[in-house]
């Protein structure tokens, strides 16, 4: 498509989307080789460190005058979600920049906004600064992550428990958030806890033609439909405006949905077992101890085994006032662009929560607004006017946050 004019940046920004990083087989080789080509450009150190074979964890390095400071760390995860090619207008991976109107482009990838966007504006805005003979106070390390669109297992979860990552003795840490199709930069300061419980009944077998005392469906049937219950009164309240009279978000609420379902192996014999899996989301706004607590007893109450097959027990929010040294410049710099904050609790998981849960200050962003959210979905893209103004909104962000709190 298109190609005339086109900026050195995008060029870049192109061929990291290109690289197939998909789950559940991502190409972290051709990355790695990538970031290491960018690295040599910038003329910054590199380093690639494993907790697990094959996935790297790549952090590019920009020491500042007080290197001896808490470091800020701009952080992008590597990986993609799978594609059903037949639903894209274009190859999802060819990056395909696509003429729209007014002399933009669409840059048609996955990966486009979730969250390439966010590691190819850091890069390039360090570049910008570097030119400019631009020097910082405190260190500047630029993450690459894998695996962090299943779960971070093998990514930073790991990493965060290792000597290397005290090493970098991070300050504060900078990460995804979601495009807005408002006027307003959606500022994530916080996230839901995921926890994903399997409730199972153990019940008396026996023919399909009898009336079986104490069954599992017994049980399990009327637990679900008290964890639905639940369900509809958080639904209800995320319809309900706030106190101020500002609209609730996703994050304000805790979102509870059954998943899975198991039981029975044939159909003329009641089962002995019976489980429901429900994912559940917990907002921060609400004390995590008090609401498993609940579920618990309500799962205790009808005769139900409970099993956590992931718990997180911390949804830590970050500060957004001027108890937190780094909120007054990133603020102060948005302010400067005339870019609306509008801050969230983010209702997915991201890697911030390893951050937080050490007390490290982490704000999410993306440079996307008055752009529809089509992280996941069929032919994601972004508007090439997204990617350059992103880069000028981080490359006065970069020097403020590394500036921060500093003499």
């Amino acid at each position: 498509m298109a190609s005339d004019n086109e900026p050195e940046s995008v060029k870049r920004f192109r061929e990291y989307l290109r690289i197939k990083s998909v789950q559940p087989k991502p190409d972290y080789e051709s990355c790695v080789v990538f970031l290491n080509k960018q690295a040599e450009e910038l003329g910054l150190p590199i380093k690639v460190y494993e907790c697990v074979k094959g996935k790297p964890i790549v952090i590019i390095t920009w020491e500042g005058k007080q290197p001896e400071l808490p470091t800020v760390v701009l952080n992008s995860h590597m990986d993609v979600v799978p594609v059903f090619p037949e639903e894209w207008e274009y190859d999802p991976f060819s990056a395909e920049r696509v003429p729209i109107d007014n002399g933009d482009y669409k840059i048609i990838a996955r990966g486009s906004q979730d969250m390439k966007i966010c590691g190819s504006c850091y890069l390039e805005a360090v570049r910008k600064l570097k030119a400019q003979g631009v020097k910082l106070e405190r260190t500047i390390h630029i993450a690459f992550v894998p695996d962090e669109e299943i779960g971070s297992v093998d990514g930073l979860e790991k990493f965060v428990k290792t000597e290397d990552y005290a090493k970098l003795n991070v300050g504060f840490f900078l990460d995804e958030g979601i495009a807005n199709p408002g006027d307003d930069l959606r500022v994530f300061y916080g996230e839901r806890a995921t926890w994903w419980v399997e409730f199972t009944a153990i019940g008396n077998a026996g023919h399909g033609s009898q009336f079986i005392e104490n069954t599992v469906g017994e049980k399990i049937v009327p637990f679900m439909n008290r964890m639905l219950d639940i369900r509809k009164e958080q639904q209800d309240l995320l319809n309900t405006p706030k106190s101020d009279g500002t609209k609730r978000t996703l994050g304000d609420v805790t979102t509870i949905n059954l998943t899975m379902l198991n039981a029975g192996v044939q159909a003329n014999v009641v089962p002995k077992k019976a489980s429901v899996v429900f994912d559940i989301r917990v907002t921060p706004h609400i004390s995590l101890n008090e609401f498993r607590t609940k579920i618990e007893s309500l799962a205790a109450e009808h005769g139900l085994e409970v099993n956590f097959k992931q718990y997180n027990d911390q949804a830590c929010v970050t500060s957004t006032d001027e108890t937190n040294p780094f909120w007054v410049p990133f603020e102060n710099v948005l302010k400067s662009f005339n870019i609306g904050i509008f801050k969230e609790v983010f209702p997915a998981g991201s890697d911030s929560r390893f951050i937080r849960s050490q007390g490290i200050p982490c704000l999410g962003i993306s440079p996307l607004r008055n752009l529809p959210v089509l992280l996941h979905d069929h032919n994601e893209y972004v508007r090439e006017s997204d990617f350059i103004e992103g880069i000028k909104l981080y490359t006065s962000l970069i020097p403020a946050l590394a500036n921060a709190g500093t003499k």
